[in-house]
């Protein structure tokens, strides 16, 4: 079985563009990639996410794992392929930098409560579960280069512990942590971390990066009696979700995909078979459990085959068919 790539074609713009680029590997100048990022770049609904980033970073966060969140928002606009440049970009990247802690990440305002180790007041900082991700987003935006954009990613990288990333905050945000032991790794700020590291070439290959993997992959291999900061890798982890926004299977496999050098890995190799089993006879997937944020799009809905969903999980498919490199299911 191979992915149904006409299918995928006669998606939309935006599903259209990544295919071409991500699964038919055509380059960002040919005729047909051109025209279809034209076209996801006029799309309605992606202009709508430009224009209410534009007033970034909007509302108070109150639980990073809400969908709506504007910096999930922020990571899907770059995982489409927007960059610097494009109508609306430049003017959230300068939101962005506009917020850098002496510290070196971005910040975000926050409020939290003094029943959990925070001030109760509003104010701004940053979370190793939020400002690894605003920081993925400008390195996809085109500043991986940039020297504020460096200076966070080293602040961020210099958290790690012996068992990987663990939940930290900045100085602002007080006592604050997750609900679990302090010596335990964060399980999402691990992912966050790998997602951003992934992207640059200097630490693809860090021994940051294999801490951080190999953290996420014990805790799939113990996942039945370990449970750090109440992250589970059970039947919920395991349903198909989109866009990639938490701690879920599909955006595990995405990021860890990234990394040749897990090639292999059985441990891997068993969350990818897991992956594969949820395909259909025509080589489509169809989205397990919904972000309600989500709904106006083509992946907001689970009576029929996601065009998105497909392609990010052929897309994964297609990074651990190390042998041969051919996009097939057995």
């Amino acid at each position: 079985m191979n992915p149904p790539i006409d299918w995928l074609l006669q998606g939309e713009p935006y599903i259209v563009y990544r295919t071409r680029r991500d699964l038919l590997g055509q380059a960002e100048d040919h005729p047909q990639v051109i025209a279809a990022r034209q076209a996801m770049l006029a799309q309605a609904p992606v202009q709508a996410l430009v224009t209410e980033l534009a007033n970034w970073p909007g509302k108070v966060i109150s639980s990073h794992k809400s969908a709506g969140q504007p910096f999930h928002k922020l990571t899907f606009l770059a995982d489409l392929g927007l960059r610097a440049g494009d109508p609306g970009v430049d003017a959230i990247i300068e939101r962005i930098l506009a917020h850098q802690s002496a510290e070196g990440p971005f910040q975000l305002p926050v409020n939290i409560p003094e029943h959990y180790g925070g001030t109760g007041q509003e104010t701004w900082g940053w979370a190793l579960c939020d400002a690894p991700l605003v920081v993925y987003a400008l390195v996809k935006f085109g500043l991986g280069d940039d020297a504020r954009v460096r200076a966070a990613v080293d602040h961020l990288t210099g958290l790690l512990r012996e068992n990987g990333w663990p939940c930290a905050v900045s100085k602002e945000l007080g006592k604050f942590r997750g609900p679990g032991r302090k010596e335990d790794p964060c399980p999402f700020a691990n992912l966050a971390m790998l997602k951003l590291l992934a992207e640059l070439d200097d630490w693809r290959d860090s021994a940051a990066c294999r801490t951080g993997a190999h953290t996420l992959l014990e805790l799939w291999q113990e996942s039945r009696a370990r449970h750090p900061y109440m992250f589970y890798m059970g039947t919920d982890f395991r349903k198909l979700k989109v866009p990639l926004v938490w701690y879920d299977l599909l955006h595990v496999l995405a990021v860890i995909g990234r990394f040749p050098w897990l090639q292999g890995d059985p441990r891997l190799l068993d969350m990818v078979d897991v992956l594969k089993g949820k395909a259909d006879a025509q080589g489509q997937f169809t989205v397990e459990s919904l972000w309600t944020a989500w709904k106006g799009w083509e992946f907001g809905q689970k009576k029929q085959p996601s065009r998105w969903l497909t392609l990010l999980a052929w897309r994964v498919i297609g990074n651990f068919e190390y042998q041969n490199k051919s996009l097939s299911l057995p």
